[in-house]
């Protein structure tokens, strides 16, 4: 059994955005890992519309005030298509920026913790571009976000941490559209089937048997 603390270091889609039970992906996959006897402590570190900009500026401060030395934990990723998203005309972060951000995170962060990283899922593109409450036109085109999708897996593997390439998983999967709140966000059935996906994957099954670091 597995004692853990974990953070979820991500955007929207890991703070449930979409889902009404405000469960989202990271929620339920730790209640199905609960099930079945492991104590784990869940720290959803998710903030709509974030980029690996904002996420550089904030890990180390978020996740060390929540994994104290001494203590086992470890940090999953799940960051990078508002990097890819289209704002007003312009790319919120380039490509070559994006990969910088998450470089110097993964140096630091593997340092201290145990990490995965989950990729980015595909949107609907049938309902983009889509308005935000602070009234910014964003757009999301998964050609663009596979540019990113690629050196984010590619970075990952540079560094030794599993990532999970869940665009390739779900892209061209009749029934994923029908699994988005609003053509990006999932819902509840969309959450449900990350969950499952992200339990099944070799890399989360390795964070819950292996040595934690703390």
């Amino acid at each position: 059994m597995a004692s853990l603390r974990l953070c979820f270091v991500g955007d929207s889609i890991t703070c449930a955005t979409g889902d009404p039970t405000m469960l989202g992906w990271p929620g339920r996959l730790l209640a199905q890992e609960a099930k079945a006897g492991h104590d784990l402590s869940l720290y959803n570190l998710g903030i709509r519309g974030d980029t690996t900009r904002g996420v550089a500026a904030r890990w180390e401060a978020e996740c060390g005030a929540r994994l104290p030395a001494g203590m086992a934990g470890a940090v999953v990723f799940a960051i990078g298509i508002n990097d890819a998203t289209e704002q007003d005309g312009v790319i919120r972060v380039p490509l070559a920026e994006a990969v910088a951000n998450m470089r110097a995170v993964l140096a630091a962060a593997k340092a201290r913790w145990p990490l995965l990283w989950v990729g980015p899922t595909p949107v609907d593109e049938t309902r983009q571009p889509m308005r935000t409450e602070e009234g910014f036109l964003r757009d999301k085109r998964n050609a663009r976000t596979a540019l990113y999708n690629t050196a984010y897996r590619d970075l990952a593997a540079s560094f030794g941490v599993p990532y999970l390439d869940l665009l390739a998983r779900l892209a061209g999967d009749a029934h994923w559209p029908r699994q988005l709140a609003d053509g990006l966000h999932p819902n509840p059935a969309g959450y449900t089937r990350m969950a499952a996906i992200i339990r099944d994957w070799d890399g989360w099954r390795a964070l819950l048997s292996g040595p934690k670091r703390g």
